[in-house]
């Protein structure tokens, strides 16, 4: 079985700030050995390639370098999860979650900063392509910009679809740009991907190399993308993109599937860390991680690579955000580690699982069911946190040693705020073929049975008695992501393609008891309040002041 390599770095993800220090060619070098400027820099196709990874880097610290990221965030507006955090904290996670200013009357963090950063250095490359000397043989000029053209359509992919009316940069610029009709964001993001998916040679990172490649986006990640991206814009706007058509959509995500590369793992919680760990000493990763499949699996069409050497002097390459979902105690508890407690599920969407359904059980963390509750260090997680359901995310839930200890680096010494080296899977095949079913492939009934009956299998692969067969309509298909994708990034903008009102009437709930700081508590989230601001996110108001009042507040959040 494939484990944790807790030594290996992950590929892309240090590198270079334009002006500031680089890296060296190699993919898994930790340290900048030199010093590059916009001045010396872009000649020749080595110093293409170490841009690219300082755009890899910016994608990794978009997603994985903010405390609330794209997950985290998707999750808590959405209706797997509450806002949580801490008893004492302020109410920034309710206002989230609610959708209500009133919660917490000033600017709410977002990682809008990270987005924009990661953006211009795309940029930045994309607009030197032409200065660059291109090697005249064997030349990577294609791949590179493929993959470059990839990462800014996927960037922009996520912060128009949380705040909606953004800026529109395509060149290096430090003046303030006003927002664009989204129809123009997304025009660019369909464009990057159609160059990537044309310009990425299908064989360039071959799946069976997964676990090494480091996360290079692939022809068939960008493929998925589009996918998604087109199913998002046709339910969200209520029209068809001017740029992708469905046929086009279908035909990208069937070519995924006739590749071969990718196949579904057999047993759902095989996929998850947490879901497959054990009770371990520290050093015993072989009964930390169990029978987990690893990173790099099979079922990994795109993720976001992070590892265990995060510090503070500049190496962010790790995961800062699991943390943050992670529950509120003061030392682990094996085998779960400690965290802020943000994002607690919803004890009603634990309720809607079918009986049967594997995926409950390895995607939340049941505190009773476990056991966790009768631990004496438990008491703190209860009296301390906001909104306390006695549900924790599992999926992404960092892991500890019996002693309490982070497990986040093998000898116990891993920073829980840093060291968190989970990949954030952006795209798993399971999409794919769910995609694939909904855009009208004559093979969707095999596809969605595919899914679903992965489901309901145990460990010596036959199929639970209780499973039960549907038909893959459009609405059970939907039905069905919702649990497949659970604390995934995902169900929040999978409810928000079906209608802002259909959302909002689905994430609305009555008097949910929850417990804060020890006592009882209610959650009343208004489908109105989502309806006024149209799913979409507070801008924070820091970036409108550093606009000089260029950028807008998005609508209901004035």
């Amino acid at each position: 079985m494939k484990k944790i390599n807790f030594n290996i770095v992950a590929a892309s993800f240090l590198c270079l700030g334009l002006g500031m220090t680089s890296c060296t060619q190699s993919f898994l070098d930790v340290e900048s050995k030199t010093e590059s400027t916009t001045g010396n820099f872009y000649k020749t196709e080595k110093d293409a390639y170490r841009a690219l990874l300082g755009c890899y880097d910016g994608f990794r610290l978009a997603t994985c370098n903010s405390p609330v990221n794209f997950l985290v965030m998707s999750e808590i507006m959405g209706y797997e999860c509450f806002g949580g955090s801490g008893a004492a904290d302020g109410n920034g996670m309710r206002l989230i979650d609610r959708f209500d200013l009133s919660q917490n009357p000033s600017s709410t963090g977002s990682s809008w900063a990270g987005y924009y950063s990661g953006i211009y250095r795309c940029n930045e490359l994309i607009t030197r392509e032409e200065g660059i000397q291109w090697n005249e043989s064997d030349s990577k000029r294609n791949l590179y910009m493929g993959e470059c053209r990839a990462i800014r359509a996927i960037l922009y992919f996520d912060i128009v679809r949380q705040f909606g009316n953004i800026p529109l940069v395509v060149e290096p610029t430090n003046e303030n740009v006003p927002q664009a009709d989204p129809a123009d964001v997304y025009a660019l993001i369909f464009s990057d991907l159609k160059y990537a998916i044309e310009n990425i040679p299908a064989d360039a990172y071959p799946k069976s190399q997964a676990s090494t490649n480091d996360g290079h986006i692939t022809k068939y990640a960008a493929e998925a993308i589009l996918a998604r991206a087109y199913l998002y814009y046709t339910g969200y706007y209520g029209t068809e993109p001017a740029d992708v058509t469905k046929a086009e959509a279908l035909a990208a995500v069937e070519d995924i599937i006739a590749s071969g590369e990718f196949e579904l793992v057999p047993e759902y919680r095989r996929l998850w860390p947490a879901a497959c760990a054990g009770k371990a000493e520290v050093g015993d990763v072989e009964t930390l991680y169990g029978d987990y499949i690893g990173d790099g699996n099979s079922e990994t069409v795109l993720a976001v690579k992070c590892t265990a050497t995060g510090d503070y002097a500049g190496n962010n390459d790790g995961n800062t955000w699991q943390v943050n979902i992670a529950m509120r105690t003061t030392t682990g508890i094996a085998p779960y580690m400690y965290g802020w407690g943000y994002a607690p599920v919803n004890p009603l969407f634990v309720e809607e699982y079918e009986e049967g359904d594997t995926r409950r059980e390895a995607s939340i963390i049941d505190a009773k069911g476990e056991g966790l509750e009768d631990n004496p260090n438990f008491g703190v997680c209860i009296s301390g946190s906001q909104e306390y359901t006695g549900y924790y995310i599992k999926k992404y839930a960092p892991l500890a040693f019996t002693n309490g200890q982070s497990a986040a680096k093998e000898d116990g010494t891993g920073n829980l705020m840093i060291s968190n080296h989970q990949d954030y899977v952006l795209v798993r095949y399971a999409d794919v073929l769910l995609m694939t079913a909904e855009l009208g492939s004559p093979n969707a009934q095999t596809y969605f049975d595919k899914v679903r009956e992965r489901a309901f299998k145990g460990k010596d692969g036959s199929l639970s008695p209780l499973y039960v067969a549907k038909a893959a309509t459009k609405e059970n298909i939907m039905e069905e992501r919702r649990f497949e994708f659970a604390f995934e990034g995902i169900n929040y903008w999978d409810l928000l393609r079906q209608g802002i009102e259909y959302a909002a009437n689905k994430l609305a709930v009555q008097n949910v008891p929850v417990l804060t700081a020890g006592a009882p508590a209610e959650i009343t989230i208004n489908a109105q309040d989502i309806i006024d601001k149209k799913g979409l996110s507070m801008i924070s108001e820091t970036q409108i002041t550093l606009s000089n009042g260029v950028l807008k507040q998005n609508p209901g959040w004035d």
